[in-house]
């Protein structure tokens, strides 16, 4: 009955002798593996091994199905701490109007402060392509913009016909 996902116990521990621990925590010692399975029958839970790395495996008394349900616990609750960064993307051209390119600074900022990244595309077209600088400046006008609150986490740099930064916050 040795189970794939998580620590081995009862019959799957292939250890002749392991540390044990008992079901009230204290250390019983190096013991036998019939032992210590004959100490876990004896309360009526099971053998788990805790750490099966060690010299000689620990293993300790304890309800198999209650540790495994406190792990999976665990584990949900680590998986529901973490944080997730989404990539937003704002596209722009060289030559964006003034109140257009307030209107694509507040989603951006908008976006940095809710923790996202934000990758910055200028798209050139036609002639557009023959002037990559006017693209530059527009890139370092939202890096002096959004300096206080956003930092350069890919400098810009040409792919086609399309420039890309990445910012992300400070």
């Amino acid at each position: 009955m040795p189970d794939k996902s998580g620590p081995r116990a009862n019959d799957g521990i292939t250890a002749n002798q392991v540390r044990l621990i008992g079901a009230d925590g204290e250390q019983v010692g190096v013991v036998s593996i019939e032992r210590a399975m004959q100490a876990a029958d004896a309360v009526g839970l099971d053998l788990v091994e805790v750490s099966p790395n060690a010299d000689p495996p620990v293993c300790k008394i304890l309800d198999f199905g209650k540790y495994k349900y406190e792990a999976q616990k665990k584990a949900n609750e680590a998986r529901k701490r973490q944080k997730t960064f989404d990539v937003k993307e704002i596209k722009m051209r060289p030559n964006i109007d003034t109140h257009d390119y307030d209107v694509k600074m507040r989603s951006l900022v908008k976006f940095i402060e809710e923790g996202d990244k934000v990758k910055i595309t200028i798209r050139f077209r036609g002639r557009e392509l023959a002037h990559p600088e006017i693209g530059s400046r527009l890139l370092e006008k939202v890096v002096a913009d959004t300096d206080e609150i956003a930092k350069v986490e890919a400098m810009a740099k040409m792919e086609g016909r399309q420039m890309i930064m990445v910012i992300a916050p400070r």
